[in-house]
């Protein structure tokens, strides 16, 4: 593997292809179903902790590819969304979900704000400060952030097979939404499954709005990302669906494809 496509974790944060040129800088908040030692599972079966819950199953696979395609930085949450979901400030309820859609996590039901502050302090902040490193580094940052949605949420089917997700920053979202059809045959919609109003657009926020960086967020419908083929297929097509939205924004950045 040559050297810029290293993969490193330091408290549990990963980073992928730290050298990267691209003006992309990719995000993985819920790349990971890992729970340390020390929680115990937070109390959870074998099937629970590998189920959506606790992480976006086929997400980081397919932000690696894109990584390499695009000869950009990736930075991933290392831990379960369930130990701390880095989408989401310290302040908001769901940082630490007691329940996610059907299952109840008893390692979070009975958090002291004490103990939030050491999940905050152990896993979101050395998540945040890394990200902000990178996008401060880039040139002109172009912030992406890649999610995977369960095809059936609380008995509903969703029809939506990729959301393109914002904030009050429309610019990316919107050319990638224009030129939608002419990179895939999905069923492509705006803010959905999820969108602001769901308090999924934090990363966004902190690291994309406030410093002015265009900035979407992708949620791919993880039946469509299961196999190795599949996360490559989908990493290319979205690759090259934002190379061609910064060259049609005229991002003076580097965003090209390197496959």
């Amino acid at each position: 593997m040559p050297q810029s496509q290293t993969t490193e974790m330091k408290n549990y944060v990963l980073s992928v292809n730290a050298e990267g040129a691209s003006s992309v800088v990719l995000v993985c908040e819920h790349a990971s179903n890992h729970i340390p030692a020390e929680l115990e599972d937070l109390g959870l079966s074998e099937d629970a902790r590998a189920s959506h819950a606790a992480w976006d199953p086929g997400a980081m696979a397919v932000a690696t590819r894109m990584a390499r395609i695009l000869d950009a930085p990736l930075i991933a949450n290392g831990v379960s969304r369930l130990v701390y979901d880095c989408n989401r400030p310290p302040t908001a309820s769901d940082a630490m979900l007691a329940r996610s859609e059907v299952i109840d996590i008893p390692g979070n039901q009975s958090l002291t704000q004490a103990d939030r502050d050491v999940r905050t302090e152990a896993y979101y902040r050395p998540f945040e400060a890394a990200l902000r490193s990178v996008v401060q580094r880039a040139a002109d940052a172009v912030l992406v952030t890649v999610h995977s949605f369960t095809p059936v949420y609380h008995g509903v089917y969703r029809p939506v097979e990729i959301g393109i997700l914002h904030d009050s920053d429309t610019r990316l979202a919107d050319t990638m939404l224009q030129s939608a059809t002419s990179h895939t045959n999905a069923n492509v919609q705006r803010n959905a499954p999820y969108g602001p109003q769901d308090g999924v657009t934090h990363t966004l926020k902190e690291h994309g709005l406030k410093g002015g960086h265009l900035n979407v967020m992708l949620e791919i419908r993880s039946d469509l990302i299961e196999t190795p083929a599949q996360q490559g297929a989908m990493a290319a097509m979205i690759a090259h669906w934002i190379a061609d939205a910064c060259a049609h924004l005229s991002v003076p950045g580097d965003v090209q494809c390197r496959a």
